[in-house]
């Protein structure tokens, strides 16, 4: 254990040393700041670090193996419907909680000045992904191949561009990306491995990665459509 979390803080700070010295550097020979405010920052990369530190050795710990012990014991019910319904319900409340999907939505709400609401974009995006990964979670029981699922996906998203309103078609594109986030990846990645490593013939590696490209189509076109059915 006491390895683990030396190892975990020593990757956390090899990720924020660098980018904690530019900031520095920057406020230090551009900005010109105050003590106060180099104090302040300091204090917020501290907690980053330690925060960082925290949730890396929860997910290990945690996330990981819950989500792996899971995805192995779904197959054993024989419902494909289970499988459905738990990988949907399971990714859905995960992209609830993700911190990437809420910060889009809190900077796009603000800046649409209230008209797109950021309950009804997390909803929207929670639900796209929560449907792709389930999918995903059937292609890997079917075997259906991973590039017809993709062309199937795009082919979609391409078409639903054209008559998609301008303001949501940017935002589409930029919530596929913020569904990659710490909480999602993990749990996503262990329902896959944990599904694959129970069905006989299945490779853990090339079935379980692919999930995330699929589950990244889910918000694109939620969001797609809840443009096109708001205008």
């Amino acid at each position: 254990m006491i390895q683990d979390f030396k190892e975990t803080y020593k990757e956390v700070l090899q990720a924020t040393l660098p980018l904690t010295l530019a900031v520095l550097l920057i406020m230090l020979l551009f900005m010109g700041a105050d003590t106060g405010l180099l104090i302040t920052f300091l204090k917020g990369a501290l907690f980053v670090i330690f925060g960082m530190g925290l949730f890396l050795m929860g997910v290990k710990l945690g996330m990981l193996p819950i989500g792996e012990a899971i995805g192995a014991d779904l197959p054993k019910h024989g419902s494909v419907i289970f499988v459905f319904i738990v990988g949907f319900l399971l990714t859905f409340v995960a992209t609830v909680a993700e911190p990437d999907v809420r910060v889009l939505s809190t900077v796009i709400e603000s800046v649409s000045e209230s008209s797109i609401q950021r309950t009804t974009m997390i909803l929207s995006i929670s639900l796209g992904v929560g449907f792709f990964v389930a999918a995903s979670l059937l292609r890997i029981i079917y075997g259906i191949p991973l590039n017809h699922m993709l062309f199937v996906g795009y082919l979609m998203v391409v078409l639903l561009s054209f008559i998609t309103p301008t303001e949501y078609l940017a935002i589409s594109y930029d919530s596929g990306g913020v569904t990659t986030g710490p909480v999602t990846v993990p749990v996503i990645l262990a329902l896959g491995i944990g599904i694959s490593s129970v069905l006989r013939g299945k490779s853990e590696l090339s079935e379980s990665y692919g999930l995330i490209g699929l589950a990244s189509l889910g918000p694109i076109l939620s969001l797609m459509i809840l443009g096109i059915l708001s205008h």
